[in-house]
């Protein structure tokens, strides 16, 4: 144990070397240095590497998850759902899953009767029931009576794309891009093979597209391959009903809630229901609805993570799409771009100056973390008060990181950046002048707290021309030792016999008095000045240094009981 103690007390030293050292090479110049590094990361991250860009994935997901302020559902859109309770209900009767398409034609007719706005399949019917053939001419010719339904298609990966007898052309919905259609592309897709509903053409490929984590945050509007438009499934409805739609190529959803927010019924009790001579449900209960229906079975596995669930179901998302386009709220994010490299810079150099000039730990502290909560707080107002999210993730993290590492430096090089006339008197092999001036700041009622002596033995570090040390003796004791209680001790050492300088530590000492009877005059307490006392005596240079700055502090300690003071009444 003892060797591993040796070891980690010569590791620790060594440390405290490689410290100093770097300390008394870089000074306060570090903290430029580190900004200028930090500036060229900024830069090129803009221009190149995107780090920052992707960082406001994590801080979406929790802003948008906790936010207050959450947009209500479309109350025109209905999911019917075929839930696990309907496909245990319907069992008995048509099997588990896929049922009968005559099944889905029946509902469809009695929907239709309802007049909806639309009806809108999220079931890919990419193959013929070939057991049941009559089924699919009922369904089939269901759909050929009606004008609302929709139906998606599925694009397959692009390096199929070669393999495919497919032409843009060829597919329902699909329409050129001016000067950049490509005539002899093919595209990899899978398309409905009911005639009815390539009649039709009310198609939208309804691939949900992760970001790179896996997470559902955005969706496709429209896909544009080899120069032709391919719709998207909620795109091709909204354009139908008239409401227009987006112009960008994909859009940040704008999610209502987690899932099972929008209106859902379940399939089975609908669909008894219309079959029933004693119908309970209102026979206009989708009359002027937009229709969505599809599944949030876990056993069909139309599940996918979003910010609001590990386990969303698609059809609750493809109904997000529909009403963030039916409304035109989805998110976006704000023009200028450039404004957060710039907004991050300023962070960084602000924070470098701060540091630069030693504005204080707690004042750097304090202004920096109230600026970190101001950009979070802009960003989650942004997210609960507008349909404009601004990201500010990049400058925090980027801001957070620079501070850290300055907040580090100023701590692990604080000793060795300070003024220590104790170090420079056993480094000087010399006879030398000490002075001390002890100043009592912790008695009668002009006690000041820690943190107003903290600021104070700072500000004095910078009062005067000749180079001192500004130490602060505190602590909670009892007896006598309560005499040593916050107490402000500042040193000067000189070359014995040194008048010149001698006269200037007496200006510095009336400018340091000053500036503590000042602090106590704002405070607004105490009835007079401050205690203070002067005394100096010769110190030897080199090792013997210590003893004489401790019988120096000593023989003042012997004045100040003596009342030999100089200044401010006498000590209480």
């Amino acid at each position: 144990m003892r060797g591993l103690a040796d070891v980690a007390s010569r590791a620790q030293q060594r440390l405290a070397r490689i410290v100093t050292l770097i300390a008394t090479r870089l000074k306060k110049n570090f903290y430029v240095y580190l900004a200028t590094i930090f500036s060229l990361f900024i830069v090129v991250d803009a221009v190149a590497l995107h780090v920052t860009a992707n960082m406001r994935q994590t801080a979406f997901d929790a802003m948008v998850r906790y936010r207050f302020i959450v947009p209500r559902p479309d109350p025109d859109i209905v999911i019917v759902d075929i839930d696990e309770a309907s496909l245990a209900a319907m069992a008995k009767d048509y099997g588990r899953w896929p049922w009968p398409r005559q099944v889905l034609g029946e509902f469809l007719e009695h929907l239709e009767a309802q007049r909806p706005r639309a009806v809108v399949f999220d079931i890919l019917f990419s193959d013929p029931d070939v057991y049941n053939p009559d089924s699919d001419d009922y369904f089939d010719a269901a759909i050929a009576r009606t004008t609302n339904t929709f139906f998606p298609l599925l694009r397959l990966d692009e390096a199929s794309d070669s393999l495919s007898q497919i032409r843009p052309a060829m597919m329902p919905g699909v329409t050129p891009i001016a000067g950049t259609a490509q005539t002899d592309a093919h595209v990899a897709v899978v398309l409905p093979h009911l005639p009815a509903i390539l009649r039709g053409g009310r198609l939208g490929f309804n691939n949900i597209y992760p970001d790179p984590d896996g997470i559902v945050r955005e969706y496709l509007v429209y896909r544009n391959d080899y120069g032709w438009m391919i719709p998207s499934l909620p795109a091709q409805v909204i354009r139908d009903l008239g409401y227009g739609g987006p112009v960008e190529p994909r859009v940040v959803l704008n999610w209502r809630g987690k899932p099972f927010s929008y209106r859902t019924v379940s399939f089975s009790g609908v669909f008894d229901d219309m079959a029933s001579k004693k119908r309970k449900r209102s026979p206009t209960e989708f009359t002027n609805k937009i229709v969505l229906i599809g599944s949030t079975a876990p056993s069909l596995f139309d599940m996918k993570p979003t910010p609001m669930s590990r386990l969303h179901p698609g059809i609750e998302i493809l109904a997000t799409a529909i009403d963030n386009l039916k409304r035109g709220d989805y998110l976006r994010y704000p023009p200028g771009r450039a404004l957060f490299p710039l907004l991050t810079l300023a962070i960084v150099w602000g924070t470098a100056w701060a540091f630069y000039r030693d504005a204080g730990r707690d004042k750097i502290d304090q202004l920096f973390g109230v600026w970190q909560a101001v950009l979070i707080g802009v960003s989650y107002a942004s997210i609960n008060f507008t349909n404009t999210y601004v990201d500010l993730t990049g400058p925090v993290t980027v801001g957070l990181a620079y501070f850290t590492t300055a907040r580090i430096y100023a701590v692990a090089t604080s000793r060795a950046l300070e003024t220590s006339v104790l170090r420079a008197s056993i480094e000087r092999d010399a006879k030398l002048q000490g002075v001390l001036l002890l100043i009592d700041v912790g008695g009668g009622d002009h006690a000041f707290g820690e943190r107003a002596l903290d600021r104070i033995r700072r500000r004095l570090q910078k009062v005067g021309t000749e180079p001192k040390s500004v130490e602060m003796l505190k602590g909670r004791q009892e007896g006598l030792w309560a005499l040593f209680e916050n107490i402000l001790v500042v040193s000067w050492a000189m070359p014995a016999g040194d008048r010149v300088t001698r006269s200037r530590v007496d200006d510095d000492i009336a400018a340091i008095t000053g500036v503590v009877n000042a602090a106590l005059r704002g405070r607004g307490t105490g009835n007079g000045a401050i205690t203070w006392v002067v005394h100096e005596g010769p110190i030897s240079g080199g090792e013997g240094a210590k003893g004489g700055w401790r019988a120096l502090f000593a023989e003042a300690q012997l004045r100040w009981l003596q009342a030999d003071i100089r200044q401010g009444g006498t000590r209480s």
